[in-house]
Order: C-alpha cells, then sequence, then structure tokens
C-alpha cells in the first residue's frame, strides 16, 4: 500500500491558462431547426412575435460516431492532445458514440471531456477497449484530474482492468465494465477522490492511493483496499461496514435517488433526453432489466443553446416553455438564467461553463417541482457575486417530496480561471433538493488565487428542509465550507479541505473559536443526519495554524452523525478536535486521521 501524501498540492511553479472571454450578443444566437413549443398568441396584437425554436444541431464541440466512423482512435487522441493538460483552457467537448460495438478503443480523457454512449442502457454501445485517465501530464500525480466524465457504456478492458485515475467533478456514471476498475495513476502516484453512480463493476476495483471515494446505487464485484473515507449507499457488492479500519461507511440502501438526465437517440436516430424516475431506498442499478423507468422528451422541447448567446435569449427560450441544452463551450451571463416552471431540464454537454457579469447571479430557480440541474460548471467572475446558483427563493416552503428538484454534476469554481470572487456558492432553498455530486472549489492553484483575490466565504448553505447530498464535495473558503440550516437534512459522504492559504491565525479566527468549521449544522436545527465526512487541513502558509474542530452541530438527539474523520496533511496545521470538542487531536507531522465513529 503506498504512502499517501496531501491530497490537492498546490501547483506552484505552473503557468494555467487564462480563460478567454467569449461574446455576449443577442446577435450570436444559433439558427436551429424545430418545432417551437409557445403560442402566438402571447405577442402583442400585430406584432410578429419572436418565438425560438427547439431542436438543432450539437455544434461543433460534440463529436458524434457510429462503429462506421472512419479514424474514430485518431480523432480521440486529437482531442486528448488538446485538453491533457489544459486545466484552465477554453476548450470543451462531448465525445458520443451511437449505439453499436467498437473495436480496438481507447478513448483518453483530459479536461472538460465527456465521453457517453446514446443508448437507452450501457449496453447498447460497447467499446471493446478503454476509456483511460491517467497522470502523465502531472507527473503521475491525478490530484488535479478534474471536470471529466464517463457515462452509459459498455467497455470490455484490453488488459481486463480500465484505469480512470480522477480527482473531483469527475463522475463515472451508468457505466458497465466487464472487468476491473483501477482508480489509481500509473505507478500508484498521489489520488484524491471521486464518484460512481448507476454502475455495473464485474470486477475488482482497486482504489490503491485514492484517498476518499463514493459509490451510489451500483453493483461491483469486490473492493480492494481503503485509505481515508471509502463510502457506499445502495452498492450490492459493496464491503461490510467497518470504518475507521478499514475505513468503510456502508449504508444498504439510499434514501431517495433519481438518476442525471442523459442523452440518446431513438430508433429512428433522433436525439432525444431520458429522464429517469425517482426512487426511494434505492440499491442497484436502473437499467439493468429492460427498458429503465422514467420518460423521455425529444430534442424539439430544447432551445439548443450555442456559447455566445445571451442570457435574455436563454430566457425566452425558457418561458416559452423550452428546456436548455448547453453544447460544449462558455457562456457569459449579463443577468441570472431564471428556471420558473416545474419540470424544467437544464443540462449541460461537455463541461459547457456559466460566467456570471458584473456580480450577477448565474442561475436561479423558483419553488417549483421537478427541475433538473445537471451537468454544468458555473465559474465565478471578477465582479462578486453575492451567490452564484439559487435553487429556490429565500423563504421558500413548498413541499417537492414526490417531485424534487435535482442538482446533479453541477460544478462551482471560484479562481483558478483568472480573478472571480462569490460570498456564497451554492443555495439550497428548495425543500426536499436532491444534491447529488457536486464540487465546490474556491480554487487554491491557478491563475487569480490568493486570500483575498479569489475571496469566497462560503461554499454551500442550505436553508430548505428535507434536503439531501450524496457526493457532497466543498473546499477552501475564507469561512465555512458547508452550513445547514434546513431541517431533516442529510449527507451521505462529505470531502473537504480547508483553504490552504490562510495568513495567519487571525485570519480565520472565529469569535473565540479557532478556525471555522468544514461543515455547521445550525444551532437551531433538532434533526440532521450524516454519513462518511471528512475534513484536511494544510495551511502552507502558516503551518502554525490551529482548528478547533472540523464540524460543529448541536448536542441534541435528533443530530446524527457517522463516521467523522479529521486530517491534518503533513503536520501542516492541527485540528484540536473532530465535532465540537469531541474527538482527538490530529498529531504532529503523522498524516493520520483522527476519528469518530458515532456522534452524539
Amino acid at each position: 500500500m503506498p504512502h499517501t501524501p496531501p491530497s490537492d498540492t498546490p501547483d506552484v511553479g505552473r503557468r494555467a491558462v487564462l480563460a478567454a472571454a467569449a461574446a455576449t450578443t443577442a446577435a450570436a444566437v444559433p439558427a436551429l431547426a424545430g418545432v417551437a413549443s409557445a403560442p402566438a398568441s402571447a405577442a402583442p396584437r400585430g406584432r410578429r412575435p419572436h418565438v425560438l425554436p427547439g431542436g438543432g444541431d450539437l455544434g461543433p464541440n460534440v463529436l458524434v460516431f457510429d462503429p462506421s466512423t472512419p479514424d474514430i482512435q485518431a480523432r480521440l487522441d486529437e482531442v486528448f492532445r488538446q485538453q491533457e493538460s489544459a486545466q484552465f483552457g477554453t476548450g470543451r467537448y462531448a465525445l458520443l458514440f451511437r449505439p453499436g460495438t467498437y473495436h480496438g478503443l481507447n478513448a483518453q480523457l483530459g479536461f472538460y471531456t465527456s465521453i457517453a454512449g446514446l443508448g437507452l442502457s450501457p449496453d447498447d454501445t460497447t467499446i471493446n477497449g478503454d476509456v483511460t485517465v491517467d497522470a502523465g501530464w502531472f507527473g503521475g500525480n491525478a490530484t488535479q484530474n478534474f471536470w471529466r466524465s464517463a457515462e452509459n457504456l459498455a467497455l470490455v478492458p484490453v488488459s481486463g482492468t480500465n484505469r480512470w485515475a480522477v480527482a473531483q467533478a469527475a463522475p463515472f456514471r451508468r457505466m458497465h465494465v466487464r472487468g476491473g476498475l483501477n482508480l489509481a495513476p500509473s505507478g500508484y502516484g498521489w489520488a484524491s477522490g471521486g464518484y460512481i453512480a448507476d454502475s455495473r463493476i464485474e470486477g475488482e476495483i482497486g482504489p490503491y492511493s485514492q484517498q476518499q471515494w463514493y459509490t451510489r446505487d451500483s453493483a461491483i464485484g469486490s473492493w480492494l483496499n481503503g485509505v481515508w473515507n471509502m463510502v457506499f449507499s445502495g452498492v450490492e457488492g459493496a464491503p461490510a461496514q467497518s470504518f475507521p479500519n478499514p475505513p468503510y461507511t456502508a449504508l444498504d440502501t439510499t434514501p431517495v435517488s433519481r438518476e442525471k438526465p442523459f442523452l440518446h437517440v431513438d430508433s429512428a436516430g433522433e436525439y432525444r433526453v431520458f429522464l429517469p424516475a425517482k426512487r426511494t431506498n434505492a440499491r442497484g442499478v436502473t437499467w439493468g432489466n429492460g427498458t429503465p423507468r422514467g420518460n423521455s422528451l425529444p430534442l424539439s422541447r430544447f432551445y439548443v443553446a450555442e456559447p455566445g448567446v445571451s442570457a435574455a435569449t436563454l430566457n425566452l427560450a425558457l418561458a416559452q416553455g423550452l428546456n436548455l441544452l448547453l453544447t460544449p463551450g462558455i457562456y457569459h451571463l449579463d443577468q441570472p438564467i431564471r428556471v420558473s416552471r416545474a419540470n424544467t431540464v437544464v443540462l449541460g454537454l461537455g463541461y459547457a461553463t456559466l460566467i456570471p457579469d458584473n456580480g450577477v447571479t448565474a442561475l436561479k430557480v423558483a419553488d417549483v417541482d421537478g427541475v433538473r440541474l445537471a451537468g454544468f460548471l458555473v465559474d465565478a467572475g471578477p465582479v462578486n457575486s453575492a451567490t452564484l446558483l439559487e435553487v429556490g427563493p429565500p423563504g421558500a416552503w413548498r413541499d417537492h417530496s414526490a417531485n424534487p428538484t435535482t442538482v446533479q454534476d453541477v460544478f462551482v469554481r471560484i479562481g483558478g480561471a483568472g480573478a472571480g470572487k462569490a460570498t456564497t456558492s451554492m443555495v439550497i432553498n428548495n425543500r426536499h433538493t436532491i444534491v447529488d455530486h457536486t464540487w465546490v472549489w474556491r480554487a487554491d492553484h491557478g491563475e487569480g488565487v490568493g486570500w483575498d483575490t479569489n475571496r469566497a466565504d462560503y461554499g454551500v448553505v442550505v436553508n430548505g428542509h428535507d434536503v439531501l447530498a450524496t457526493g457532497l464535495f466543498v473546499e477552501h473558503f475564507n469561512k465555512y465550507d458547508v452550513q445547514w440550516y434546513g431541517q431533516r437534512g442529510r449527507t451521505i459522504f462529505f470531502q473537504n479541505e480547508k483553504a490552504y492559504d490562510a495568513p495567519n491565525q487571525a485570519a480565520i479566527q472565529n469569535g473565540s473559536v479557532k478556525g471555522y468549521a468544514a461543515y455547521k449544522v445550525g444551532d437551531r436545527v433538532t434533526a440532521h443526519e450524516g454519513w462518511g465526512l471528512g475534513s484536511y487541513c494544510y495551511y502552507n502558509v502558516d503551518p502554525t495554524i490551529v482548528q478547533h474542530h472540523g464540524f460543529a452541530a448541536p448536542n441534541v438527539p435528533g443530530v446524527k452523525f457517522h463516521d467523522l474523520l479529521v486530517v491534518s496533511l503533513g503536520g501542516n496545521g492541527q485540528y484540536e478536535h473532530v465535532i465540537n470538542d469531541l474527538g482527538s487531536p490530529t498529531s504532529g507531522t503523522s498524516t493520520v486521521p483522527s476519528t469518530v465513529i458515532s456522534y452524539p
């Protein structure tokens, strides 16, 4: 078992690429063909309405293959050469494979690259070959292999084992691996955590040096080892509960889940978007026995947006009753995207990126049922935004238990690609919202990085009741990373690092408390529960900084935590306790977790 040093170690000597600004004029609305959803009668009398069409072309950065396409490997290699080390570049790509069988491919994935099959089941699209993520670009260190994804494919790995050595924001969804899965880079270098959902891995999953991982509603052959925090919910074949040695947290089922929407083709070869149904007490994959549960929408029900389109046009499309499909690229917004209709879908391809200009909020959701946000990145702009993503207005109160909003593979970044600021990144006000895999990151490396340069006090704030988070990654905020004020909240898996760059103890002092907790449950909360939560510190600017605890919560019977840990990475800063005043301090330079199995 290789030694595992600190994750996300800052890349001090490397120059990041500044994200170029994209034009945002209404004149850049793409010419699309399709059927409009809004009636013409909504226009003033005597004036021709401006009706936006649904459907249309997916744009130049969506590459679609079928088994007869020539030179597929060459095209995959071309995209990889461009994206392999472009951590803060502007390229965005989706690689889509129509149903069929493909032979001899190795799809290596770089930054902002998504690969997906276009069948209703992963088994409709089989690659006899590999979908590979390794870390050669970074000297065998996989801790910065962010922003890439694989979905809806069956793989028959050439060696019997597929390599998927990723860090945050790199989901592996709806995949069928007819073999094993290796989560570490070549040479078993550093690796810092990821996410699997709705997947079947027939062989062994080997995390090796992976420090933490979350697997949800899947089926696996076996699991090899654990470093700090390995969490499973609804996973057939998962190891038994044994935290902290080995560090396995295992729930038989996931309380509520609804898989991410995905693009597919129908029998006529036309694009549609499948919307999986909600499951309660979920276990195993959704696609194993025939057609999956849910419904499918034709592409004509979507406004297919291209980079350069204005926020006004996106809002016009939503007002007309269309959903949004964001093709790969960068979208500058001078006003929020406003989702006010129940059951609206906003789906991004290839890490479509929203940048709010002039301090606006990128996207706001009303207090309505069934909104699905999936597959895009929100990148803070240089003018401070009070909030980057708002799910529900302040004071939202409606019951959405039958049809919740889901936020899936929606990632937030402050700094790294240039100066960015936001007071709070993500606010969840709507009741019953499911946040299923997010990475909310105040950058610790790249351009525009510094204690006040990319100032961001709060990561995720949950005000709504009955919210569930499955796979919550929130890191490096100046104050609290997560604040949870809603009742009956639940989190399954949490990964956190405190801000590396705090200049001194005074900079993080929270009244009489040393430092802000990574995860704070509000003082008035009477019911809350969490499983498999970890917080790490690496105060490399001032290693003498002391963090009183990683977690803070009321000491009441209804607030419960299972399997908590804190880690000092190489002794750069220390924790005095795990939660409140409970748990042993971290010790010296030994990168060994301090754990609490049960709270209170």
